[in-house]
């Protein structure tokens, strides 16, 4: 069946099944690569993307339930101011270290920083929980979130701000 979605501002395309699930769409269709498979279950956030502006896993999330919402993946996550200072962030703090679930971490925070510009630790903990970093960067991921927040950790364990 065609479905036609907006990803990153543009409008595509796809001829699928209903069920397919949008990270399919995205990597093996489209040939969008940032989001990743995990685990399939909605439960490593490797997948996140936004649907307008709320973070969803598209690994469990099927196309025919995207609709008419705006999709954004790591590659379009930058045209946002909140994006560009997640990315610059993550770049200036050296979070990756393997990088596989970056993506899926820098959408979490986005979405976050998109509704809390902020937030505590206790609220970066809960957004951020859905997503798995093998490699454990969890505490350079979070002082990544302070500094594009512009709070610095310290303050911000408190819920307190400069």
């Amino acid at each position: 069946m065609a479905h036609t979605i907006r990803i990153n501002g543009e409008s595509r395309t796809v001829d699928v099944e209903d069920d397919m699930p949008l990270l399919w769409v995205l990597r093996d269709v489209l040939d969008i690569k940032g989001p990743k498979f995990g685990c399939g279950i909605a439960q490593c956030g490797a997948c996140t993307v936004h649907a307008d502006g709320v973070a969803i896993r598209s690994c469990v999330t099927p196309v025919a339930a995207v609709g008419e919402r705006e999709i954004t993946t790591i590659e379009g996550v930058g045209a946002t101011e909140v994006g560009r200072r997640v990315q610059t962030a993550w770049k200036d703090l050296d979070v990756p270290q393997c990088g596989y679930c970056q993506a899926g971490q820098i959408m979490s925070a986005t979405a976050l920083l998109a509704t809390n510009p902020s937030p505590n630790d206790a609220e970066i903990n809960a957004a951020m929980a859905g997503n798995i970093c093998r490699c454990a960067s969890y505490q350079r991921i979070r002082a990544a979130i302070h500094q594009a927040a512009g709070v610095t950790s310290a303050s911000a364990s408190d819920g307190t701000t400069d």
